[in-house]
């Protein structure tokens, strides 16, 4: 079992695509904010993107795509055209739920990571009635450099005392994946894009569900963990 008795102490949630099914929602909310520029929300671009925090997605529009505005307003409208979709169409993933009951009744600590912006995290997750699970909610926003950079996991196990040794991450992105295992945790990845070739990253997760959220549940999690 998942347990201080198996060097786990902790386990992380990344938020968007993995916690909440709300990557439809930025697929939409994005899509209306990049028109809004001018910009053509690729699949390619999605790929690019995904996971890599709002700040990743400000910086790429003001200096790639020469858009004229502030890191901060960018920032501002992206949450505000996120949460105009999200706010009354995002749940939590059934399993996911389940897992939250299950370490939660194991005792062990849980917290969320994400680079999405405090304000977000703290909405949806009391939008989706999970809030009270959660020791700590840990935003990359102005503070660390976004995954897969590990920086906001580190910050994220400092906070939860425990060490990064003893954490378990769950994730759906590459960036998310890399930034886990860079902080020298277990990871177990349940990809959003699962059309093949998946990123070759996710190969180099602990456990890995190359089906996604549809070949998720939460024991096989615990089997495949234990």
């Amino acid at each position: 079992m998942l347990s201080k008795k198996n060097n786990f102490s902790a386990v992380i949630f990344d938020l968007d695509g993995t916690l909440i099914d709300s990557e439809k929602n930025y697929v939409v909310s994005d899509g209306k904010l990049l028109a809004k520029f001018g910009i053509d929300y690729t699949p390619v671009l999605r790929r690019r993107l995904l996971g890599r925090g709002i700040d990743v997605f400000a910086h790429v529009l003001i200096e790639e795509y020469g858009v004229q505005e502030s890191v901060e307003t960018l920032i501002a409208m992206k949450d505000s055209y996120y949460l105009d979709v999200a706010r009354n169409n995002t749940r939590v993933f059934p399993e996911m739920r389940k897992l939250l009951d299950i370490f939660a009744g194991r005792g062990l600590a849980q917290a969320v990571a994400s680079g999405s912006s405090l304000p977000v995290i703290e909405e949806l997750l009391g939008v989706c009635g999970i809030r009270d699970y959660f020791a700590q909610a840990v935003s990359s926003v102005g503070l660390f450099p976004g995954k897969p950079d590990p920086a906001i996991f580190l910050e994220t196990a400092r906070r939860l005392t425990v060490p990064p040794e003893e954490c378990l991450v769950l994730e759906d992105s590459p960036s998310g994946v890399a930034a886990a295992i860079a902080a020298g945790m277990k990871v177990a990845a349940v990809p959003t894009l699962t059309a093949p070739p998946l990123d070759p990253v996710m190969e180099k997760a602990t456990v890995l569900f190359p089906g996604g959220m549809d070949s998720f549940t939460a024991e096989a999690l615990l089997e495949k963990i234990e």
